[in-house]
């Protein structure tokens, strides 16, 4: 017999426990990264994420963990559900509160649960526990997103739906080095990319990568202030404080990397990523400057190397974005799996996601054909 329970606050879960069941392998499952989140009130009701983690036992001992969130509205999900409001609203039905299993702000597809019995024991459980807990607290659903495979094929067959997306991903094929991933273009593909390294070199920008141990509090500020330009542009704030990315160097280094870009001794641009032992994953980015190319170096060209020089296997550069399919990073399918509590919705929801799955594929089809591979590789 299983049971849930619940946790307001992350803190309330050992961490040792919660990193013994999730392991430390993805980075944003850590209880230190979570935790983060939390303490540095980028994440609390305030804000419209409410935690509500769960933690499942059997014969009194704990033996699954996951990250849950009461939310309030759709922003940071990136698994856009704008329209799935507006039809609850035109039909004078609440969407809001929801209940959201995600690592927030993060849409990097990987272990949204820690366990050590069987999924096929505790995903009965598990499910049977959210649609109650959803129907205690009024919410309208249940959204885990960007879920693993595994996890995935588990709740489909516990009557949740799951849904397409397409992110872009670079693979290592075990490339000795930069030029001899480029060998794999065609002729006039390498020569694009080619010239577009050397605008950054022309503009007299020089880039160094530093792993974690390696970043000083002043460079941290530099590129907290880069961050918060690209929100600025779009005239917003960024999601996250100054507060969080200092704890995450003090409390997870190792897997930490920072680019940054200066002209002379002057920083002006910065990416921060973080590891796992067989991927990167790039995840923040900002420039004080217009700089031609900048972006692409920093954020793409720069990862690709290290992942190379560093032996990991995939850069995971972030959400959207299909100017990088001509970079050589290949389309690949997301995930996410819903469930809804109001019956009259889940015929809709279900013929909605059937018919963007088709869409989506058709799409990822085509999109493979842009990749600027020579035929030969």
């Amino acid at each position: 017999m299983l049971s849930l329970n619940v946790h307001h606050q992350i803190s309330e879960i050992p961490a040792d426990l919660w990193n013994r069941l999730c392991g430390t392998h993805y980075p944003f499952l850590r209880h230190e990264f979570l935790h983060a989140l939390e303490s540095t009130h980028c994440v609390s009701p305030e804000q419209g994420w409410q935690p509500l983690h769960l933690s499942i036992e059997k014969a009194g001992e704990t033996v699954a963990v996951m990250p849950l969130y009461l939310k309030n509205h759709s922003w940071g999900e990136y698994v856009f559900d704008w329209a799935w409001a507006d039809a609850w609203q035109r039909h004078g039905l609440d969407y809001y509160p929801k209940l959201l299993t995600a690592i927030p702000f993060t849409p990097a597809q990987g272990p949204r649960l820690g366990h050590s019995i069987p999924l096929d024991e505790l995903v009965p459980a598990l499910t049977s526990g959210l649609q109650q807990l959803c129907q205690s607290l009024g919410a309208s659903s249940w959204h885990g997103l960007f879920v693993e495979p595994e996890l995935r094929q588990q709740l489909v067959t516990h009557q949740q739906f799951s849904r397409l997306g397409c992110q872009y991903h670079w693979f290592n094929n075990n490339y000795p080095d930069f030029d001899a991933f480029l060998a794999t273009f065609t002729s006039r593909k390498r020569k694009n990319l080619r010239k577009e390294r050397q605008k950054v070199v022309d503009q007299g920008v020089t880039l160094t990568t530093l792993n974690g141990h390696e970043i000083t509090d002043a460079q941290l500020v530099h590129f907290y202030r880069f961050y918060q330009m690209t929100y600025l542009k779009r005239g917003r704030q960024g999601y996250l404080t100054p507060e969080f990315f200092h704890q995450l160097r003090q409390t997870m280094p190792e897997q930490l990397v920072l680019v940054l870009a200066h002209v002379g001794e002057q920083p002006v641009a910065g990416a921060l990523s973080l590891r796992s032992d067989t991927t990167l994953y790039g995840r923040y980015w900002g420039c004080l400057d217009e700089f031609d190319s900048l972006h692409f170096e920093t954020c793409y060209y720069q990862g690709i190397e290290y992942c190379i020089a560093q032996g990991l296997q995939r850069f995971d550069p972030g959400a959207q974005g299909e100017h990088k399919i001509q970079r050589g990073f290949k389309p690949v399918e997301t995930w996410s799996c819903h469930w809804v509590a109001e019956p009259g919705f889940r015929p809709a929801v279900k013929q909605f996601l059937a018919e963007e799955q088709q869409a989506m594929q058709q799409q990822i089809s085509e999109l493979t054909t842009w990749l600027p591979f020579r035929n030969d590789t």
